[in-house]
């Protein structure tokens, strides 16, 4: 089986704190580790009550800091938002602090509405300069060159593994220009998963991070004992993706018996769209759908997201998981 990772969003569920959302990703990154996934992300969104991991550097330090052998990193952090020597400086830190084991994802999209842009203090045409910026934080990143007069510190020839995060063919056409590992949002975005997975591949460029392409895909994985169970589960995935088609956000709520009575039948087609790939039952069916998508994509990695209300719930998906993918356990 191929390797797995986590995307943890951090959600705070409805009657939670952030504090709690918090407390649980690091309980979970532990539980992660020794069950053997290989890497753990969070991402950056701002201005959204149900998620905790806005000041991700801050989070990943928080992670780091309580694990010994797992990868985390950011899945990811939206460039735009930053200055690249911030970012440098950051990611730096972390990898001083926690060398080997620390991550670098970057994404193009604001991870918020336009009003949160401008009170982060940056335009977000900036996203134009996308790739521009990659190529300064790199080299910020990177050695230091004779007469280069700003210098992260730390961050200086720290080489902190760079991947494109993306959810269209845009990315995939930047990461394979630049020689550099690419993942796809299919956990939200699953329209363009097969197009930009054959662009990067064909297109790639090798680089000195990366000789030939390496993708990794995302899928929601929901697992339980029984298939009742799992399906039950995933109704606060279900609303969730309901309240996105609403633009409506919030807290991640409690499962419900009938997802029926929630959505209606536009909010379903749109939501189970954009869930087209998620894995949801007992572990014979979790086995099966994690071949049927390894096999239909051809991914080196998956990206895991288990949004469920309880915490000892997907805990236990997360073993369930880790059992049929033959992790260690």
């Amino acid at each position: 089986m191929i390797p797995l990772s986590i995307l943890d969003l951090a959600p705070i569920v409805e009657g939670a704190t952030p504090g709690d959302a918090l407390r649980n990703s690091l309980d979970l990154a532990r539980h992660a580790e020794r069950l053997g996934y290989t890497r753990y992300w969070v991402a950056e969104h701002h201005n959204m009550r149900g998620i905790a991991s806005a000041a991700t550097s801050v989070v990943i330090g928080h992670l780091a800091g309580g694990t010994s052998t797992i990868r985390v990193g950011a899945g990811g952090i939206m460039l735009p938002n930053h200055s690249p020597l911030v970012i440098a400086e950051q990611f730096g830190t972390l990898d001083a602090l926690y060398p080997g084991r620390i991550d670098l994802g970057l994404g193009r999209a604001p991870g918020t509405d336009q009003m949160t842009v401008r009170a982060l203090r940056r335009d977000y045409a900036n996203a134009e300069d996308f790739p521009q910026d990659v190529l300064e934080l790199q080299a910020l990143l990177g050695p230091i060159e004779e007469g280069q007069r700003i210098v992260a510190v730390p961050g200086a020839d720290s080489n902190v593994p760079l991947w494109i995060l993306g959810s269209s063919l845009y990315g995939a056409q930047l990461a394979a220009m630049l020689g550099l590992p690419y993942a796809f949002a299919s956990h939200f975005a699953p329209n363009d998963l097969l197009p930009a997975l054959e662009v990067y591949r064909s297109t790639f460029k090798p680089s000195a991070q990366l000789r030939k392409p390496y993708a990794m895909a995302g899928a929601h994985v929901v697992a339980a004992d029984t298939d009742a169970t799992a399906r039950r589960l995933f109704t606060s995935v279900q609303q969730q993706f309901t309240n996105m088609v609403r633009n409506r956000r919030g807290k991640m709520q409690p499962p419900i018996d009938d997802i029926e009575t929630y959505w209606s039948p536009m909010e379903k087609a749109q939501a189970s769209g954009m869930l087209r790939y998620a894995i949801v039952g007992r572990p014979e069916a979790i086995k099966r759908g994690l071949d049927e998508f390894v096999a239909l994509t051809g991914v080196d990695e998956m990206m895991v997201v288990t949004a469920v209300y309880d915490h000892a719930a997907r805990k236990r998906s997360y073993e369930i998981l880790a059992e049929v993918g033959a992790l260690r356990v």
